[in-house]
């Protein structure tokens, strides 16, 4: 399938996905969030896919979001019908049962550090940086920033990010957590395929309940949680994957699963 806004490639077990608007440095349009959707959505019909990169390429991640769009948006009810194309996004990408990683290399702002933060994973070469400037233009970070950044970094270190507005060093990004991995300048993409060489030797069914343990359990009461949990855990118990991989371990040999 061809896209209007982005680039998309496999890699082995790997399905690269690559914002391909260079003129406007990959802000995410209207158009290229339903690009990423479809893209999305073929990578999860695909068995052989066990894992998805999203990366800008090897200069810049994303501006953030197409202002042409944005400035557009001039009552409540535009504004609503707008970022609710923002969570129909993000959401496909924290409900797709397949790992997602960030790629990232350059500037990472504001939507666009949105939409790395819905991903599982973020990679980032030395020299990227990281913004929510909404406090610049007098708005307020709408595509999940104020939610999704404090659960990953905590509320004080979100909270100086975002009345701030300005870029931090991807080290500093490392130290606080918003990125897992940080690596050399321009090796972001090639990490994201070696820790994928990893998940592709787990069992799928076991990557996909666990990312929605986390991603679920996060918004729920710890008791709901343990339980949802409890729910999952005896689930998968049953799956043939489960078979073969206790098999496995007491016959000391590598597992072989099949999803099912």
């Amino acid at each position: 399938m061809t896209f209007e806004n982005i680039l998309t490639a496999r890699d082995g077990a790997a399905f690269i996905i690559t914002l391909n608007r260079p003129k406007k440095r990959n802000a995410v349009s209207l158009q290229t969030m339903a690009d990423i959707i479809a893209a999305m959505k073929e990578a999860e019909a695909d068995e052989k896919i066990r894992a998805v990169i999203l990366t800008g390429g090897t200069e810049f991640f994303s501006a953030g979001a197409d202002l042409n769009d944005a400035i557009q948006v001039t009552s409540a009810s535009k504004g609503i019908k707008y970022f609710n194309s923002w969570h129909h996004l993000n959401d496909t990408l924290e409900h797709l049962t397949k790992p997602i990683i960030a790629a990232i290399e350059g500037f990472c702002m504001t939507g666009g550090c949105e939409l790395a933060l819905a991903c599982d994973i973020r990679v980032a070469g030395k020299g990227a940086t990281f913004a929510i400037t909404s406090s610049k233009i007098g708005t307020v970070a709408g595509a999940g920033g104020t939610q999704r950044l404090p659960r990953v970094v905590g509320p004080a270190k979100a909270l100086e990010i975002m009345f701030a507005s300005d870029p931090i060093e991807a080290e500093e990004a490392y130290r606080i957590g918003l990125i897992n991995r940080l690596v050399a300048k321009g090796d972001a993409v090639a990490e994201a395929k070696r820790m994928i060489k990893v998940y592709e030797k787990r069992a799928p069914m076991s990557l996909a309940l666990i990312k929605r343990a986390v991603h679920c359990g996060m918004q729920m009461d710890m008791a709901s949680a343990i339980e949802f949990e409890t729910f999952l855990v005896s689930t998968i118990y049953s799956t043939k994957d489960k078979h073969e991989g206790i098999s496995a371990f007491l016959e000391k040999r590598e597992a072989k699963f099949t999803g099912n």
